[in-house]
């Protein structure tokens, strides 16, 4: 991820449903931010609650939350699918919600790509002329188009399929040809609300490898919505977990685990196996003396992937190395055990 200034920037957003929802909040600013109660209780439905959230240039983003907790409706906000009620949102150094409508329609042209739980494939078209598709829109050449369609159709592994029609397709198939579409225009930014909850358990697997290799490839800046934790943890550089349209907790996935923020996050995360979550480097310590002795554990590994070595080798402290080979740190084997086992002297806020 990037260090520079975040690509994507909101401030104190919100999305409330009901009769004239910014002269509402414009009554309620002396007051201060009303509770979720006292928003219900005036006829209004709260979805965004204030939301403050820096996406880096590169990054995954999971936000994650029950149903009804406001996630797609901030996903919507963020790509202006849907007008919020107040705040600021900065995309790409531009103001989006100043955006006239041509100016929104350019940003998404040239900037956005999105994919959602339903594929909407058109099903008159093929799989090359679904992928083809936004480009048309764009205005693009002939050649030029089915050029690009054609890497990116190779590029989600479904070379040789081009002439196929979507009902010709598995799920997984479909929803690659999603990607591709949206792919296909090239985009920074990259919106997915639930794209793998429709298919099987196997499929859905095969999906987050082959979306992880993507990643790994192009470096998009990503915001994914899901309700699968076990799919968050595999995939996020962050997790935001949501709650009656308030972002709870936003950090990465060891700290989420390991240090929940409020009583919510805790029992979001409680049934989480937290060894297969935390990394070595989570645990990592400077190096004070000599280096300590011994074979050196890789920093990028979880704990679960370690439990051998740490029951087998009894020493105090392991040195740790990054992954070009040089020590980095240090992780005393109690810590890790704490996580293993789920000691009470595992770092909790909420305690």
């Amino acid at each position: 991820m990037s260090e520079s200034s975040p690509l994507i920037s909101c401030k104190g957003l919100w999305k409330l449903f009901g009769d004239n929802p910014e002269a509402y909040l414009e009554s309620k600013k002396a007051s201060g931010i009303p509770d979720f109660e006292s928003l219900q209780a005036d006829g209004y439905i709260p979805a965004v609650r204030d939301v403050s959230l820096d996406i880096a240039e590169g990054e995954m983003l999971v936000i994650m939350g029950l149903s009804g907790s406001g996630k797609s409706t901030l996903v919507r906000c963020l790509s202006r699918l849907i007008e919020s009620t107040a705040g600021s949102i900065d995309v790409a150094g531009q103001d989006l919600r100043a955006l006239d409508e041509k100016g929104l329609i350019e940003l998404r042209r040239n900037k956005m790509g999105m994919v959602f739980q339903n594929f909407a494939l058109l099903p008159n078209r093929t799989v090359l002329d679904n992928v083809i598709y936004p480009l048309e829109m764009r205005g693009q050449d002939k050649h030029t188009r089915r050029e690009r369609a054609l890497e990116v159709i190779k590029l989600v592994g479904l070379s040789g399929r081009e002439d196929y029609f979507p009902r010709e397709l598995s799920g997984g198939q479909q929803q690659r040809v999603g990607i591709a579409r949206s792919l296909a225009i090239e985009p920074d930014i990259w919106f997915l609300d639930e794209p793998f909850s429709a298919l099987d358990p196997l499929i859905r697997r095969e999906m987050q490898d082959e979306f992880l290799r993507l990643q790994d490839m192009l470096g998009k800046t990503i915001v994914f919505i899901t309700h699968d934790f076990d799919e968050a943890l595999r995939l996020a550089d962050r997790i935001a977990i949501m709650k009656d349209g308030v972002v709870e907790q936003v950090d990465t996935p060891d700290k989420i685990v390991l240090q929940p923020q409020t009583p919510y996050v805790a029992r979001f995360t409680e049934d989480i196996e937290r060894s297969r979550v935390v990394h070595a480097s989570f645990l990592k310590e400077e190096i004070s003396g000599a280096v300590p002795e011994g074979e050196a554990l890789p920093a990028s590994s979880t704990i679960h992937s370690l439990s051998r070595r740490l029951v087998d080798d009894v020493r105090e402290v392991y040195p740790l190395v990054d992954d070009a080979g040089e020590i980095c740190g240090q992780m005393r084997r109690a810590a890790a055990l704490d996580v293993m086992l789920g000691s009470s002297s595992t770092p909790d806020s909420t305690t």
